[in-house]
C-alpha cells in the first residue's frame, strides 16, 4: 500500500520560506536586544520631557497612587495597555485633560474603553475630588514632546520645507482636501513648542 504524501511540494518550498523569515526574525530580535542591553545611551532618544510644577508633582504622585499606570505610561513608567502620555501636554491643554478625567465620554466626543460610567474599569477616575483631578491634569499637561516626535502636534521644521514631501503632496493628494484641510507642516506650533528642534 503506497503512503499518502504529507505535503506537495510548492507547500514544502512555502513551509522552508516561511521558516526561513521566522528564523531570521528571531535571530535578529536576540541580536538587537543583545546590543541594545549593552549599549551605554539608549538605542531610541526620547523626545518627551517633563518640568513639572508642584500641583504636577502632587498629580505624578496621585497619578500612581490611583493606579493609572496600569493602563497608561507615563513619564517612562507604566504599561501600554491603554493610550501613551508621555507628550500629551504638546496634544492637549490642561483644561482639556482636566475636563475629559470629569466626564470622559463627554468630552471625547465617542465611547471610551476604559473610562466613562461603571462597569468600566477606570470610571473611578472621573469620582476622583476635583482638586486630585486638577493636579493629575496639571501633571499630564506638563508632560511635553519636542516638535517632530510622535506625540507632538506639529512636525519637525525639515518636513515643511522638504521637497519630496511637497512633490508627494502636490501629486496625490487632491485639490478637494487642499481646500478642506489645513497642512499640518505650515501649522503654528503651540504655546511652549519652539519652531525649531531642540
Amino acid at each position: 500500500m503506497e503512503r499518502k504524501q504529507l505535503l506537495k511540494p510548492g507547500e514544502k518550498v512555502l513551509f522552508a520560506v516561511f521558516g526561513a523569515f521566522l528564523v531570521l526574525a528571531i535571530a535578529g530580535l536576540v541580536v538587537m536586544e543583545v546590543v541594545r542591553a549593552h549599549m551605554s545611551k539608549p538605542m531610541f532618544a526620547s523626545r518627551a520631557s517633563f518640568d513639572l510644577s508642584a500641583a504636577g508633582r502632587h498629580g505624578s504622585k496621585l497619578f500612581r497612587e490611583a493606579g493609572c499606570t496600569a493602563c497608561h505610561r507615563a513619564m517612562r513608567n507604566g504599561t501600554n495597555q491603554g493610550i501613551g502620555l508621555d507628550g500629551v501636554g504638546s496634544l492637549r491643554s490642561q483644561q482639556w485633560l482636566e475636563a475629559f478625567l470629569k466626564h470622559p465620554e463627554a468630552n471625547w466626543a465617542t465611547v471610551t474603553i476604559d473610562h466613562g460610567q461603571p462597569p468600566k474599569e477606570a470610571a473611578y477616575v472621573a469620582q476622583l475630588p476635583p482638586q486630585d483631578l486638577h493636579d493629575i491634569a496639571m501633571f499630564l499637561s506638563e508632560l511635553k514632546a519636542e516638535r517632530g516626535s510622535a506625540t507632538s502636534a506639529v512636525p519637525p521644521p525639515e518636513i515643511a520645507r522638504s521637497g519630496f514631501v511637497n512633490s508627494m503632496t502636490e501629486m496625490w493628494a487632491p485639490e478637494a482636501w487642499k481646500e478642506k484641510y489645513q497642512d499640518i507642516r505650515h501649522k503654528k506650533p503651540p504655546a511652549g513648542e519652539t519652531n525649531e528642534p531642540q
